[in-house]
């Protein structure tokens, strides 16, 4: 097995190196210090103090802010694969701890929060599909062999990954195993759901919402239920399964109703509980306040609003009239569930969204506030990697 050859060194600036000494994982281009501008995309390098004390290997990116993202530390003798390896292994025990038998489809490897920043590995069932960006994509192949060999254990005979973080496009490509051309058949919790990972919403579906349904699941019991940016109707179909009496799901998808129709059925629902309407949202929130329609139950789950820190004002006012038209359809002691995918929009500030300038006259009060599930690991150091916010309200 090849060794690593000595490792270049680079000394980032005070700020940088207080922070990775509490364990960011992250140093940003303009502190990288002097020679990261010759250093090739995909570089390892060794990350030293002023002492020259070891801070960590990091892969090096060649563009974007990110200039080098901490792969652990590691020896001059340690090599790429084994580096890769006792990271993955470490991501995969993780996984067998908490992961049961009922549930097949969950994120495997979760980049910074698994010690391996960049990259992203999502199971579903037999099929693996992998997203990665900075310096993380100059090394897909070891990643791929890597995956491949502890792959077997969970029988796994597919790995995909997927271009749409570094190209912008849908481009699935297949690295190991048999090709995928039609959708999957998976389970959460034991419900079995359809997932498309050759053209669905990140790498096929929404993994990191799954513990959260399970909450509108326990709060749906004889519910009216609305479910607003309902994509495949995953939060729809867990209301229905927790006993809903009727669930409402309002898309601009049309194909996503579809998938969502498919879902009920594989659940072992019947369709006459549920309506997919394809509107608009914040058109058909204002179209449904004229027909004083009512909901026990509201779920708010839009797409990321706030992709950059300049957008955080507009996405502010979203997210407040959105909240604002919600609360002319939720009923008298009904139950609101917002939530937020943007890393931007910190907690603290959304729940700003949520106070009495966008609930007017209501007076709910917080019950729960979760995030992403446990195979959604987080460092305590990288508050970036807090993106996720579900808040219910009563």
């Amino acid at each position: 097995m090849p060794a690593f050859p000595a490792l270049p060194e680079l000394q980032p600036t005070a700020p940088a190196v207080e922070g990775l000494r509490r364990g960011h994982p992250w140093v940003w281009r303009n502190a990288l210090g002097k020679g990261a501008d010759r250093l090739e995309h995909g570089a390892l390098v060794r990350l030293v103090d002023e002492r020259r004390e070891p801070l960590g290997v990091a892969v090096c990116a060649s563009e974007g802010p990110i200039g080098a993202r901490v792969w652990g530390a590691a020896t001059a003798s340690s090599s790429l694969q084994e580096l890769l390896g006792s990271r993955l292994d470490a991501a995969f025990a993780r996984r067998a701890r908490m992961m049961g038998d009922d549930t097949n489809a969950y994120r495997l490897v979760h980049g910074e929060g698994d010690g391996l920043g960049g990259i992203i590995v999502d199971r579903y069932g037999a099929v693996l599909v992998v997203e990665s960006e900075g310096g993380a994509t100059a090394h897909t192949g070891a990643l791929t062999d890597a995956l491949w060999s502890r792959g077997k254990a969970l029988g796994i005979g597919s790995i995909l990954y997927k271009h749409t973080r570094t190209t912008g496009s849908e481009k699935v490509e297949t690295l190991r195993g048999t090709p995928i051309t039609e959708p999957l058949v998976v389970l959460e919790h034991g419900t079995p759901f359809e997932v498309d990972v050759l053209y669905g919403q990140k790498t096929g579906t929404f993994l990191d919402q799954r513990e959260n349904r399970q909450i509108v699941r326990r709060l749906s019991a004889g519910k009216r239920v609305l479910n607003l940016f309902s994509y495949a109707g995953g939060f729809s179909i867990q209301a229905a399964l927790g006993g809903a009496s009727h669930v409402t799901s309002v898309d601009i998808a049309g194909k996503a109703h579809a998938t969502a129709s498919r879902n009920v059925k594989l659940a072992g629902l019947t369709s006459e509980r549920f309506s997919f309407i394809t509107a608009d949202v914040f058109t058909w929130l204002e179209s449904a306040r004229k027909r004083s329609d009512r909901y026990d139950v509201i779920i708010c789950d839009p797409p990321s609003m706030a992709p950059s820190e300049k957008a955080l004002p507009k996405a502010t006012k979203a997210y407040r009239d959105l909240h604002a038209g919600c609360m002319g359809l939720l009923a008298d002691q009904g139950i609101f569930c917002a939530a937020s995918c943007s890393s931007h929009m910190h907690l603290e500030r959304f729940l700003e969204t949520l106070d009495g300038r966008s609930l007017g006259t209501r007076e709910l009060s917080i019950v729960q506030i979760a995030s992403a599930p446990a195979c959604h690991p987080l460092k305590p150091a990288f508050p970036e990697g807090m993106y996720l916010k579900f808040v219910v309200m009563t």
